[in-house]
């Protein structure tokens, strides 16, 4: 689960999600607009980041692709930020992407910032951030179209949920406050941008 869940590996997961509600639910998109959607969010959210953690393993400054020790993350973090910040433009200014899922990749950039600037005094879960925040960009989706979100949906997203969070601590990755607080920061990360949004609106 821990490496399925990779929480490189979620944004991707988000945007095809994203994209196949939306092409379904509202108007449907280009399919070269998906494909370059999921390639460009998998590259730069995903394949870049790894690259540079692998990197830095081969030089000894990492030891897995885990990241296990806190000490060891502030690099990663910061490959992983402007990877984030690149996938944003990528998603805001060159594709023109619909509101909601803008808002979306904002609100994950944000939090995975956030992340990295808390790790620095405390080991919080990137993974489970990265899964909450899969949860919160869904929530404000759903809000954004008028959607409700199917009961099965979110029992399996929960589920998934508490499967990451007995993953992490079974690995002694984290303690439970670390999963439990990231999962919620992953939430509000991306669910704040949409309230933000409706309240300026």
């Amino acid at each position: 689960m821990s490496v399925i869940l990779y929480p490189l590996f979620v944004p991707t997961y988000g945007i095809a999600l994203f994209c196949y509600a939306y092409s379904t639910q509202v108007s449907p998109l280009a399919n070269i607009w998906i494909l370059i959607a999921i390639i460009g969010t998998l590259l730069l959210t995903g394949i870049l980041p790894i690259s540079a953690i692998w990197i830095l393993i081969r030089h000894g400054m990492v030891s897995s692709l885990q990241i296990e020790n806190s000490s060891e993350r502030t690099m990663p973090y910061i490959y992983t930020i402007c990877g984030f910040c690149f996938w944003c433009y990528l998603i805001i200014a060159v594709l023109k992407a619909p509101l909601y899922i803008a808002l979306a990749s904002i609100g994950a950039t944000i939090a995975i910032t956030l992340v990295a600037i808390i790790n620095h005094w405390w080991k919080i879960s990137a993974h489970l951030t990265g899964f909450g925040g899969l949860l919160g960009g869904l929530m404000s989706y759903c809000l954004g179209i008028g959607a409700i979100p199917t009961t099965w949906l979110l029992f399996v997203w929960f589920g998934l949920s508490l499967i990451l969070m007995c993953a992490r601590l079974r690995l002694n990755a984290h303690t439970p406050a670390q999963v439990a607080t990231g999962w919620l920061l992953g939430i509000i990360c991306t669910f704040m941008p949409y309230c933000i949004y409706s309240y300026a609106a």
